[in-house]
Protein backbone atom coordinates (compact mmCIF):
# COMPACT_ATOMS: atom_id res chain seq x y z
CA UNK A 1 0.00 0.00 0.00
CA UNK A 2 0.92 3.74 -0.49
CA UNK A 3 0.71 5.38 2.56
CA UNK A 4 0.77 9.09 4.23
CA UNK A 5 1.20 9.94 7.66
CA UNK A 6 0.61 13.70 8.48
CA UNK A 7 1.98 15.41 11.44
CA UNK A 8 3.91 13.84 14.75
CA UNK A 9 3.85 13.25 18.19
CA UNK A 10 7.02 11.78 20.36
CA UNK A 11 7.73 10.22 16.86
CA UNK A 12 4.73 7.69 16.64
CA UNK A 13 4.91 8.30 13.01
CA UNK A 14 8.41 7.81 12.12
CA UNK A 15 8.40 4.74 14.03
CA UNK A 16 5.52 3.43 12.69
CA UNK A 17 6.71 4.15 9.21
CA UNK A 18 9.53 2.44 9.71
CA UNK A 19 7.66 -0.40 10.42
CA UNK A 20 5.10 -0.47 7.68
CA UNK A 21 8.44 0.04 5.18
CA UNK A 22 9.55 -3.23 6.65
CA UNK A 23 6.34 -4.97 5.41
CA UNK A 24 7.10 -3.88 2.11
CA UNK A 25 4.45 -0.66 1.96
CA UNK A 26 5.82 2.60 0.71
CA UNK A 27 5.40 5.78 3.44
CA UNK A 28 5.61 9.25 2.83
CA UNK A 29 5.86 11.42 6.49
CA UNK A 30 5.01 14.59 6.57
CA UNK A 31 5.64 16.53 9.79
CA UNK A 32 7.31 19.10 11.13
CA UNK A 33 9.14 17.27 13.89
CA UNK A 34 7.22 17.67 16.64
CA UNK A 35 8.88 21.10 16.84
CA UNK A 36 12.10 21.61 19.14
CA UNK A 37 12.18 17.84 19.33
CA UNK A 38 12.94 17.79 15.72
CA UNK A 39 11.82 14.16 14.81
CA UNK A 40 12.72 12.73 11.76
CA UNK A 41 10.39 13.16 8.31
CA UNK A 42 10.27 13.05 4.12
CA UNK A 43 8.59 16.53 3.60
CA UNK A 44 9.50 19.15 6.35
CA UNK A 45 6.74 21.21 7.18
CA UNK A 46 8.41 23.39 10.43
CA UNK A 47 7.16 26.82 10.84
CA UNK A 48 9.65 28.79 11.57
CA UNK A 49 7.96 31.74 13.48
CA UNK A 50 4.76 32.77 14.46
CA UNK A 51 5.12 36.16 13.39
CA UNK A 52 3.56 37.82 9.77
CA UNK A 53 6.55 36.44 7.90
CA UNK A 54 7.19 33.51 9.15
CA UNK A 55 2.81 32.92 8.86
CA UNK A 56 3.65 33.64 5.45
CA UNK A 57 6.46 31.76 4.72
CA UNK A 58 4.46 28.39 6.49
CA UNK A 59 1.41 28.95 4.03
CA UNK A 60 3.59 29.25 0.97
CA UNK A 61 5.22 25.71 2.41
CA UNK A 62 1.72 24.08 2.86
CA UNK A 63 0.31 25.24 -0.77
CA UNK A 64 3.34 24.42 -2.13
CA UNK A 65 3.41 20.35 -0.72
CA UNK A 66 -0.78 19.68 -0.53
CA UNK A 67 -1.07 19.01 -4.51
CA UNK A 68 1.76 16.68 -4.25
CA UNK A 69 -0.20 14.80 -1.66
CA UNK A 70 -2.67 12.61 -3.60
CA UNK A 71 -3.03 9.25 -4.74
CA UNK A 72 -2.36 7.68 -1.18
CA UNK A 73 -4.67 4.28 -0.38
CA UNK A 74 -4.20 5.56 2.81
CA UNK A 75 -3.94 8.43 5.11
CA UNK A 76 -3.33 9.13 8.67
CA UNK A 77 -3.55 12.63 10.50
CA UNK A 78 -1.75 12.83 14.07
CA UNK A 79 -4.26 14.69 15.87
CA UNK A 80 -7.43 16.64 14.30
CA UNK A 81 -4.82 19.34 14.22
CA UNK A 82 -2.42 18.17 12.49
CA UNK A 83 -0.34 20.95 11.57
CA UNK A 84 0.42 24.29 13.13
CA UNK A 85 -2.41 26.08 12.16
CA UNK A 86 -5.49 27.16 13.80
CA UNK A 87 -8.15 24.95 13.28
CA UNK A 88 -10.23 26.24 10.87
CA UNK A 89 -7.58 26.41 8.20
CA UNK A 90 -6.88 22.63 9.13
CA UNK A 91 -10.57 21.51 8.19
CA UNK A 92 -10.05 22.16 4.36
CA UNK A 93 -6.75 20.74 4.11
CA UNK A 94 -8.17 17.50 5.54
CA UNK A 95 -11.34 18.08 3.20
CA UNK A 96 -8.68 18.07 0.31
CA UNK A 97 -6.88 14.87 1.72
CA UNK A 98 -10.32 13.08 1.99
CA UNK A 99 -11.34 13.85 -1.68
CA UNK A 100 -7.87 13.14 -3.22
CA UNK A 101 -6.59 9.74 -1.07
CA UNK A 102 -8.37 6.13 -0.50
CA UNK A 103 -9.29 5.92 3.41
CA UNK A 104 -8.70 8.40 6.01
CA UNK A 105 -7.81 7.73 9.90
CA UNK A 106 -7.20 9.74 12.37
CA UNK A 107 -4.94 9.35 15.75
CA UNK A 108 -6.11 9.57 19.03
CA UNK A 109 -2.66 10.07 20.18
CA UNK A 110 -3.06 12.92 22.93
CA UNK A 111 -4.47 16.83 23.71
CA UNK A 112 -8.27 17.04 21.97
CA UNK A 113 -11.98 17.15 22.43
CA UNK A 114 -12.37 13.78 23.47
CA UNK A 115 -9.57 13.89 25.83
CA UNK A 116 -9.93 16.32 27.84
CA UNK A 117 -14.11 15.92 27.90
CA UNK A 118 -13.69 12.55 29.38
CA UNK A 119 -10.61 13.52 31.63
CA UNK A 120 -13.29 16.22 32.86
CA UNK A 121 -15.97 14.30 33.70
CA UNK A 122 -13.96 13.10 37.07
CA UNK A 123 -15.70 9.41 37.21
CA UNK A 124 -14.58 7.96 34.22
CA UNK A 125 -10.81 7.85 35.42
CA UNK A 126 -9.91 7.56 40.01
CA UNK A 127 -7.27 10.24 38.16
CA UNK A 128 -5.90 11.58 35.04
CA UNK A 129 -4.15 15.04 33.49
CA UNK A 130 -7.74 16.89 34.25
CA UNK A 131 -9.02 15.30 37.77
CA UNK A 132 -7.97 13.90 41.11
CA UNK A 133 -11.24 11.83 41.62
CA UNK A 134 -13.77 14.30 41.60
CA UNK A 135 -11.75 17.27 41.79
CA UNK A 136 -10.63 18.80 38.20
CA UNK A 137 -6.77 19.61 38.50
CA UNK A 138 -6.56 23.83 38.47
CA UNK A 139 -3.59 24.88 36.44
CA UNK A 140 -2.79 27.52 33.66
CA UNK A 141 -2.67 24.51 30.71
CA UNK A 142 -5.54 23.00 32.04
CA UNK A 143 -7.81 26.14 31.71
CA UNK A 144 -6.53 26.65 28.48
CA UNK A 145 -6.76 23.05 26.86
CA UNK A 146 -10.53 23.46 28.41
CA UNK A 147 -11.30 26.81 26.49
CA UNK A 148 -9.87 25.43 23.28
CA UNK A 149 -10.66 22.02 22.50
CA UNK A 150 -14.33 21.68 25.09
CA UNK A 151 -15.23 24.63 24.77
CA UNK A 152 -13.24 26.35 21.29
CA UNK A 153 -13.51 25.91 17.40
CA UNK A 154 -10.86 23.54 17.85
CA UNK A 155 -13.20 20.68 19.71
CA UNK A 156 -15.68 21.59 16.72
CA UNK A 157 -12.85 20.88 14.42
CA UNK A 158 -12.46 17.48 16.08
CA UNK A 159 -16.21 16.25 16.21
CA UNK A 160 -16.34 16.57 12.84
CA UNK A 161 -13.40 14.97 11.71
CA UNK A 162 -14.20 11.90 14.38
CA UNK A 163 -17.68 11.58 12.76
CA UNK A 164 -16.14 12.24 8.90
CA UNK A 165 -13.16 9.67 8.90
CA UNK A 166 -13.25 5.52 7.99
CA UNK A 167 -11.07 4.90 11.72
CA UNK A 168 -10.02 6.04 14.92
CA UNK A 169 -6.67 4.52 16.07
CA UNK A 170 -5.87 4.94 20.30
CA UNK A 171 -2.68 4.35 21.35
CA UNK A 172 -2.95 4.14 25.06
CA UNK A 173 -5.70 2.99 27.44
CA UNK A 174 -7.01 5.96 28.46
CA UNK A 175 -7.30 7.45 25.09
CA UNK A 176 -9.64 4.14 24.23
CA UNK A 177 -11.80 5.22 27.24
CA UNK A 178 -12.42 8.11 25.62
CA UNK A 179 -13.25 7.40 22.38
CA UNK A 180 -15.16 3.83 21.83
CA UNK A 181 -18.11 5.36 23.61
CA UNK A 182 -18.75 7.96 21.20
CA UNK A 183 -17.06 5.76 17.81
CA UNK A 184 -17.68 1.97 18.82
CA UNK A 185 -17.49 0.57 15.66
CA UNK A 186 -14.23 2.49 14.11
CA UNK A 187 -12.41 2.79 17.26
CA UNK A 188 -9.30 0.19 17.19
CA UNK A 189 -6.43 0.24 20.12
CA UNK A 190 -3.16 -0.30 18.99
CA UNK A 191 0.09 0.23 20.65
CA UNK A 192 2.34 2.41 20.29
CA UNK A 193 5.74 1.33 18.28
CA UNK A 194 8.92 1.39 19.38
CA UNK A 195 12.04 0.15 17.06
CA UNK A 196 14.02 -1.02 19.15
CA UNK A 197 17.05 -2.23 16.58
CA UNK A 198 17.03 1.91 16.86
CA UNK A 199 17.34 2.13 20.40
CA UNK A 200 21.11 2.39 22.42
CA UNK A 201 21.06 0.55 25.49
CA UNK A 202 21.11 2.19 28.85
CA UNK A 203 23.04 1.03 31.92
CA UNK A 204 22.03 -2.31 33.41
CA UNK A 205 22.99 -2.33 37.09
CA UNK A 206 25.05 -5.09 38.09
CA UNK A 207 23.48 -8.50 38.65
CA UNK A 208 23.25 -9.29 42.34
CA UNK A 209 23.67 -6.06 44.05
CA UNK A 210 21.30 -3.46 45.46
CA UNK A 211 21.87 0.49 46.30
CA UNK A 212 23.38 0.38 49.85
CA UNK A 213 25.12 -2.67 49.46
CA UNK A 214 28.95 -2.73 49.71
CA UNK A 215 30.43 -2.20 46.51
CA UNK A 216 27.08 -1.47 44.52
CA UNK A 217 26.98 1.61 42.51
CA UNK A 218 24.29 4.19 43.02
CA UNK A 219 20.72 4.03 40.69
CA UNK A 220 20.53 6.43 38.43
CA UNK A 221 17.69 8.84 37.77
CA UNK A 222 16.62 10.95 35.24
CA UNK A 223 14.04 13.04 35.30
CA UNK A 224 12.88 14.79 31.52
CA UNK A 225 11.02 18.51 32.05
CA UNK A 226 9.44 20.32 29.07
CA UNK A 227 9.13 23.97 30.15
CA UNK A 228 6.07 24.98 31.10
CA UNK A 229 4.16 21.53 31.12
CA UNK A 230 6.06 20.66 34.24
CA UNK A 231 2.57 21.42 36.61
CA UNK A 232 0.75 19.34 33.76
CA UNK A 233 2.62 16.71 33.56
CA UNK A 234 3.69 16.14 37.36
CA UNK A 235 7.38 16.20 36.92
CA UNK A 236 6.57 18.94 39.55
CA UNK A 237 5.78 16.52 41.62
CA UNK A 238 8.07 13.24 40.81
CA UNK A 239 11.49 15.52 41.62
CA UNK A 240 10.25 16.83 44.91
CA UNK A 241 9.67 13.63 45.54
CA UNK A 242 13.11 12.40 44.00
CA UNK A 243 15.16 15.10 45.68
CA UNK A 244 13.91 14.26 49.22
CA UNK A 245 14.58 10.25 48.13
CA UNK A 246 18.39 12.12 47.36
CA UNK A 247 18.55 13.64 50.70
CA UNK A 248 17.26 10.83 52.90
CA UNK A 249 19.50 7.90 51.11
CA UNK A 250 22.15 9.85 49.97
CA UNK A 251 24.40 10.64 46.89
CA UNK A 252 26.37 7.12 46.84
CA UNK A 253 22.53 5.50 46.55
CA UNK A 254 20.88 8.03 44.52
CA UNK A 255 21.90 10.26 41.44
CA UNK A 256 19.45 12.89 39.76
CA UNK A 257 20.06 13.54 36.31
CA UNK A 258 17.44 16.07 34.82
CA UNK A 259 17.37 17.44 31.20
CA UNK A 260 15.13 20.49 30.30
CA UNK A 261 13.81 20.99 27.06
CA UNK A 262 16.42 19.65 24.84
CA UNK A 263 16.36 18.14 21.00
CA UNK A 264 15.55 14.66 20.65
CA UNK A 265 19.13 12.84 19.69
CA UNK A 266 20.52 14.89 22.62
CA UNK A 267 18.20 13.75 25.22
CA UNK A 268 18.39 10.08 24.25
CA UNK A 269 22.14 10.59 24.90
CA UNK A 270 21.67 11.88 27.86
CA UNK A 271 18.86 9.38 29.21
CA UNK A 272 21.14 6.29 28.26
CA UNK A 273 23.44 6.86 31.01
CA UNK A 274 20.34 6.41 33.85
CA UNK A 275 18.95 3.23 35.31
CA UNK A 276 15.40 4.99 35.99
CA UNK A 277 13.28 7.18 34.53
CA UNK A 278 10.38 9.49 36.05
CA UNK A 279 7.65 9.94 33.96
CA UNK A 280 3.86 11.25 33.59
CA UNK A 281 2.17 11.00 37.16
CA UNK A 282 -1.19 11.37 36.36
CA UNK A 283 -1.05 8.88 33.34
CA UNK A 284 -2.41 5.43 34.08
CA UNK A 285 -0.03 3.87 30.94
CA UNK A 286 3.55 4.36 29.65
CA UNK A 287 3.64 6.42 26.57
CA UNK A 288 6.52 6.95 23.95
CA UNK A 289 9.24 8.86 26.32
CA UNK A 290 8.71 6.04 28.72
CA UNK A 291 8.46 3.20 26.55
CA UNK A 292 11.64 4.19 24.63
CA UNK A 293 13.51 4.62 27.88
CA UNK A 294 12.03 0.77 28.41
CA UNK A 295 13.11 -0.22 25.33
CA UNK A 296 15.91 0.88 26.52
CA UNK A 297 16.30 -1.51 29.59
CA UNK A 298 15.45 1.50 32.25
CA UNK A 299 12.62 1.16 34.89
CA UNK A 300 9.78 3.30 34.85
CA UNK A 301 8.05 5.20 37.75
CA UNK A 302 5.10 6.01 36.16
CA UNK A 303 2.03 5.09 35.13
CA UNK A 304 1.31 1.62 35.15
CA UNK A 305 -2.08 0.53 36.40
CA UNK A 306 -4.20 -2.99 36.05
CA UNK A 307 -6.00 -1.42 33.40
CA UNK A 308 -3.12 -0.71 31.08
CA UNK A 309 -1.74 -4.43 31.51
CA UNK A 310 -5.06 -5.70 30.81
CA UNK A 311 -6.28 -4.20 27.28
CA UNK A 312 -2.22 -5.77 26.79
CA UNK A 313 -3.56 -9.01 27.53
CA UNK A 314 -0.33 -8.80 29.63
CA UNK A 315 -0.24 -11.61 32.64
CA UNK A 316 3.21 -12.26 33.72
CA UNK A 317 5.37 -8.79 33.49
CA UNK A 318 4.90 -5.88 35.83
CA UNK A 319 8.16 -3.77 35.31
CA UNK A 320 6.92 -1.15 35.80
CA UNK A 321 7.13 1.04 39.31
CA UNK A 322 3.34 2.13 39.43
CA UNK A 323 2.28 5.52 41.61
CA UNK A 324 0.03 7.46 42.42
CA UNK A 325 -0.76 11.03 41.66
CA UNK A 326 0.81 12.07 45.31
CA UNK A 327 4.48 13.14 46.47
CA UNK A 328 4.32 10.96 49.18
CA UNK A 329 3.50 7.48 47.06
CA UNK A 330 5.92 8.84 44.67
CA UNK A 331 8.98 8.88 47.58
CA UNK A 332 7.15 5.88 49.26
CA UNK A 333 7.32 3.38 45.95
CA UNK A 334 10.45 4.05 44.89
CA UNK A 335 12.16 3.56 48.30
CA UNK A 336 10.37 0.19 48.67
CA UNK A 337 10.69 -1.25 45.23
CA UNK A 338 14.01 -0.11 44.12
CA UNK A 339 16.01 0.97 47.51
CA UNK A 340 14.30 -1.46 50.31
CA UNK A 341 12.90 -3.72 48.62
CA UNK A 342 14.38 -7.33 47.63
CA UNK A 343 13.44 -7.01 43.95
CA UNK A 344 16.03 -7.27 41.66
CA UNK A 345 17.16 -4.22 39.78
CA UNK A 346 18.41 -6.04 36.74
CA UNK A 347 15.98 -8.31 36.71
CA UNK A 348 13.35 -5.17 36.31
CA UNK A 349 15.68 -3.66 33.47
CA UNK A 350 15.50 -6.86 31.84
CA UNK A 351 11.77 -7.49 32.00
CA UNK A 352 10.85 -3.88 30.99
CA UNK A 353 13.01 -4.68 27.28
CA UNK A 354 11.16 -7.93 27.07
CA UNK A 355 7.76 -5.83 28.22
CA UNK A 356 8.70 -4.11 24.69
CA UNK A 357 9.17 -6.88 22.53
CA UNK A 358 6.24 -8.73 23.30
CA UNK A 359 3.95 -5.42 22.62
CA UNK A 360 5.49 -2.47 21.36
CA UNK A 361 7.46 -4.17 18.75
CA UNK A 362 7.05 -1.65 15.83
CA UNK A 363 6.65 -4.28 12.90
CA UNK A 364 4.25 -6.05 15.22
CA UNK A 365 2.51 -2.53 15.87
CA UNK A 366 2.73 -2.14 12.04
CA UNK A 367 0.75 -5.70 11.14
CA UNK A 368 -1.99 -4.17 13.74
CA UNK A 369 -2.68 -1.46 11.97
CA UNK A 370 -2.42 -2.70 8.55
CA UNK A 371 -5.15 -5.54 9.51
CA UNK A 372 -7.10 -2.35 10.44
CA UNK A 373 -6.51 -0.23 7.42
CA UNK A 374 -7.89 -2.87 5.22
CA UNK A 375 -10.65 -3.75 7.43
Amino acid sequence: MKILLVGEFSNVHWTLAEGLRALGHSVTVVSDGDRWKNYPRDINLQRRSLNTGGTIRYLFDIARTWPRLRGYDVVQIINPVFLDLKDDRCWPLYQYLRRHNGRVFMGAFGMDYYWVKVCSDCHTFRYSDFNIGSELRRNPDNERWTIDWLHGKKGELNQRIAADCDGIITGLYEYDCCYRPFFPAKTRFIPFPIDLSSVSPAKLYPADQRPGQEGAPPLRFFVGIQRGRSAYKGTDVMLRALQRLQANYGSARVVINKAESVPFAEYQQMISDSHVLLDQLYSYTPAMNALMAMAKGMIVVGGGEEEQYAILGEQELRPIVNVQPDEQDVYDQMARRLLEGNEDIRQLQLDSIEYIRRHHDHVKVARQYVDFYTS
